[in-house]
């Protein structure tokens, strides 16, 4: 037997009682039908204008400071007294009292590598080996951030560990890598960066290795060439991303 207590009381009509729950039942189903038709809540959208700034920026001072770091070892050759720029290494710029020049335009270079990582970051453009080109490119301007920082090359002085020789090997192993960890990515944009990219990668495994057997009389004029090949990659992919965004504009 169904025991309701205020109805047997008398204080709610059993007929009454039985109306009141049929229409909070119907509230509850209403309310719950009418919960699963909304759409869920909309994240903000990005400014789209902002962020497309914040590419061109990073991207114009990238090509900046490959620009300043030119220019650097172009006014350390024509100030360093008893420099011979075909024969004598950037590394021989960058010691002794003028130092500062070429290690001020490294610092510049390194920070435009820290600015490819960025965008790199930013504008997601490939698998998991563009997110292994990104941390590529950010070690990149490390080591040539620390080649500018440590005094001991040119100089003459071999004793010890010498980590230059070192950093110089992790580059060379980064600009044959980091081209074909970003060649996927940037053909989405436009192909023709794909060929680029597996050409400066190519161009860089023949020519590198010939640097350690080059002669003296010319390592310093074939180290700015291969310099030269280093610079042409990051405003490659400076260009990549300004045409990212235009594209997208263009949308």
């Amino acid at each position: 037997m169904y025991w309701n207590k205020p109805a047997v009381l008398g204080l709610v009509p059993s007929g009454e009682l039985v109306c009141l729950r049929g229409n909070v039942l119907s509230k509850l189903v209403l309310i719950t039908i009418t919960s699963l038709k909304e759409p869920p809540p909309q994240m903000p959208q990005p400014n789209t204008n902002t962020r497309h700034s914040f590419v061109y920026f990073l991207a114009a001072y990238a090509v900046i400071g490959c620009v300043v770091f030119a220019a650097s070892i172009f006014v350390a050759d024509q100030m360093v007294p008893n420099h011979d720029w075909i024969a004598d290494t950037i590394s021989d710029l960058a010691a002794g009292e003028l130092e500062f020049i070429v290690d001020a335009g490294l610092y510049v270079f390194s920070s435009s590598l820290t600015a490819i990582a960025l965008l790199a970051a930013h504008v997601h453009l490939g698998d998991r080996w563009w997110s292994v080109g990104i941390l590529g490119f950010a070690l990149f301007g490390l080591i040539v951030f620390l080649i500018g920082a440590r005094d001991e090359y040119g100089d003459g002085d071999n004793e010890g560990f010498v980590i230059h020789y070192y950093l110089v090997y992790a580059i060379g192993a980064l600009m044959t890598g980091l081209p074909l960890m970003m060649m996927s990515g940037a053909a989405r944009v436009h192909a023709r960066y794909r060929s680029a990219f597996v050409a400066i990668s190519t161009v860089w495994t023949i020519s590198a290795p010939v640097f350690f057997i080059m002669s003296d009389d010319l390592d310093g004029v074939y180290e700015r060439y291969l310099g030269c090949i280093s610079i042409v990659f990051v405003c490659l992919m400076a260009d990549m991303f300004v045409r990212w965004c235009r594209l997208r504009n263009a949308t």
